[in-house]
């Protein structure tokens, strides 16, 4: 194709095409993108000729722009034969209509048109257009329309995202996969790639979520609300699924089993490595309004008569969570809990220093069977961003981190 630097998808879209003097042949149903190069390139077209759908080689037609519209030639038919080997997809067929990722902007959006760039060396996408004047174009009427604007001194705007910025979420409904399924969703933080699956359809949903490695799996699951939680476990195989929920903290675990039929979260939990079951076992027999619903099982303990050195080395090597971070804890040779200490604690003390000399004794803690209520008070009277759990004999159960009582107080 020569004469035009630009072009819409949609002006070709159910077109005729002519001979190079000047006889229909027949119509523009799709055009095939090869994806595997630098640039997502056109290499073929898919026709309607008498009645007989053909895909033909590419390099054969060209575009000229007339006064109102475009005239697509073919200069000669050659059949085109789509490699085994190849990535590609079919525009109308895959992707238009569909939706799609927008990377930068970290959201789902619904793609109406694409904008093609003629250069020497082919015909390329560059981009894909989501804005209503794309859906306007497609039925015809963006002309009138950008018309009847202009005479109130207001423009149309376009909305493009480049085809860079763009990840496909649902074109194996065409039985096609991308040559690198899904990596630039593997860039979105967590919270951003869970509102986005949120807003998918059934299928896209599983397809994404299915493709994403274990870690971040468990970071995006932990992140979705409970009823999309619950569809993702549910049509996840069982054996996915246990993986899943193991990389997950288990009070996070144990609040997605919790929600589930008891023969499918018996299934899971057996499934499951036995220490990490026997985690979320123990958090589920806490009854929903109390401490234990909703605390961690996950923290850092050390005896008091191990040096600061010690400690941070031991940190160094398990590198946990951040939040577990929030309180250190020390106990006593009985593995009572008898103090805490934050990181600024272990930072500006000597490395040769005992835990019990510069631990802080004046402990605020939590029953495991009191009401959740009773640690809003306790959080905003003392400002802590976690607070240690014990039972009767002042053993650890766990922490509660601020945000789950956030999220508690939103809940109601």
């Amino acid at each position: 194709m020569t004469s035009q630097t630009t072009f819409y998808f949609s002006r070709t879209l159910n077109r005729k095409f002519y001979s190079s003097e000047g006889k229909p042949l027949g119509k523009v149903k799709d055009l095939l993108i090869e994806l595997s190069g630098s640039r997502p390139r056109v290499i073929a077209i898919k026709t309607r000729i008498k009645r007989k759908e053909r895909i033909l080689d590419f390099s054969q037609f060209e575009l000229v722009k007339a006064i109102t519209n475009y005239v697509i030639k073919c200069n000669n038919i050659v059949d085109f034969q789509i490699p085994e080997s190849s990535h590609s997809i079919f525009l109308a067929e895959s992707v238009l209509d569909r939706q799609i990722v927008d990377i930068n902007g970290r959201k789902l959006v619904r793609v109406n048109d694409f904008r093609l760039v003629i250069i020497s060396t082919g015909v390329y996408l560059i981009a894909v257009d989501v804005g209503l004047e794309g859906l306007l174009r497609r039925i015809g009427i963006s002309h009138q329309i950008k018309t009847f604007l202009s005479w109130f001194n207001l423009t149309l705007p376009g909305r493009y995202i480049l085809w860079d910025d763009v990840e496909t979420i649902d074109s194996m409904r065409a039985g096609i996969r991308l040559s690198t399924t899904y990596s630039k969703l593997h860039t979105l933080h967590p919270s951003d790639l869970a509102d986005i699956i949120e807003d998918m359809d059934h299928k896209s949903r599983i397809n994404v979520f299915s493709a994403l490695d274990e870690e971040k799996a468990a970071d995006v699951l932990e992140e979705l609300e409970d009823k999309a939680q619950v569809h993702v476990i549910e049509t996840l195989s069982k054996e996915k699924a246990a993986d899943v929920l193991e990389k997950m903290p288990a009070h996070e675990a144990a609040d997605i089993i919790d929600q589930l039929e008891t023969e499918k979260a018996e299934e899971l939990l057996n499934e499951m490595t036995l220490e990490t079951s026997g985690d979320v076992r123990e958090l589920l027999q806490y009854e929903e309004d109390t401490v234990g619903s909703v605390m961690s099982a996950d923290y850092v303990s050390f005896n008091k008569n191990v040096t600061v050195a010690h400690v941070i080395d031991e940190l160094r090597k398990t590198k946990p969570e951040a939040d577990v971070l929030y309180s250190i804890l020390v106990v006593d040779d009985r593995e009572r809990l008898i103090g805490a200490l934050s990181l600024r604690d272990l930072i500006v003390s000597e490395p040769s220093l005992l835990l019990h000399l510069i631990m802080e004794k004046q402990l605020v803690t939590v029953f495991d069977d009191d009401k959740i209520d009773s640690l809003v008070e306790i959080i905003d009277k003392y400002n802590l961003l976690a607070v240690p759990v014990i039972d009767s004999s002042s053993k650890i159960q766990g922490l509660v981190m601020i945000d789950k009582v956030l999220e508690e107080l939103i809940e109601k």
